[in-house]
Formats: C-alpha cells, structure tokens, sequence
C-alpha cells in the first residue's frame, strides 16, 4: 500500500493545469469521499469533485499548486500551500462570472487530506479567498457596508 503522502501528492499532480485528470483525481476518493471548499461552505461528491477541478482550470488553465510544507500524521496529512495562475476564463459567483483579468493569482491556501485504509475520505481546502479575489481585482465596497450601517447605529 502506498503511503499517504505519496496518495496526497499524486492528487496534487493530477489536479494541475497541465494534467487535469479528474477521473484519476476522483479515482483516489473513498465511495463516499468529499471535496470540501471552506472558504465557501460547499461540499462536493462523487462526480462533482472532477466538476470542481475543470471548473477551476477554465478560470485558471495554467493552476498550480506549490506544496510549501507537507506533513503525514497516520491517515491525516497537513499540507500548506500556495494556488498559482492565471486568470484566462470566467471566475463564477453566485451573481455571475468576473470575466478574465489577465492576473496573476498566488493564493496561500492550507489543506486537510483525511484517509482511510488509502483512499481520501475527506479532502478540506482552506484558501484565503479574500486575497484570491484581490488578486483579480474584485474589491470589497467597505464604505457602501459602512454607511449600511450608519442608521443602525444612531438610532440605538
């Protein structure tokens, strides 16, 4: 049986732009496996979890991910990270796409591989969101929640 770590690397390998295997991606997953995007609260299975991934490589064909730091502990392995690309399709939102900048991303992500008995049971990506959408000039409107907020706060 192979180690962790080298399951978790092979997964990384896969899910670069310039691989893109989802089906082998996929292949790597418990029957029951998740893909969790904490910094959205979504959670994909089964044939959504390759979804993600060419989703991924339409906004940014080029994606990479520098593994910094990896650390197996028994069936959970740590990996600190950096998402690197370019921003060459459609960033999807849930009030449309932000069409392609052209920018460079390089996002500090960290993520969480749980495995059992050598497939990935559940798969926790933490990236830093808010500088992922800085990076292709997507901005917070801090004075419009601001003045939200400012009849609120004189009439308590």
């Amino acid at each position: 049986m192979e180690s962790n770590e080298k399951i978790i690397r092979e997964a990384y390998r896969l899910a670069e732009g310039n691989v893109l295997d989802g089906d082998g991606f996929l292949a790597l997953f418990t029957e029951d496996g998740s893909f969790n995007d904490m910094s959205t609260s979504q959670s994909f299975r089964g044939e959504q979890i390759p979804q993600v991934l060419a989703g991924l490589a339409r906004s940014f064909p080029d994606v990479h991910r520098e593994l910094l730091e990896v650390h197996a502990f028994g069936d959970v392995v740590a990996v600190e990270l950096r998402i690197q690309g370019t921003h060459l399709g459609g960033f999807p939102t849930p009030v449309g796409e932000i069409p392609p900048t052209g920018n460079r991303i390089d996002v500090p992500a960290a993520d969480l591989w749980y495995l059992r008995d050598g497939k990935i049971e559940r798969f926790n990506c933490y990236n830093s969101m808010s500088v992922w959408l800085d990076q292709i000039g997507v901005h917070p409107d801090f004075k419009s929640a601001v003045e939200a907020t400012e009849p609120a706060a004189t009439t308590a």
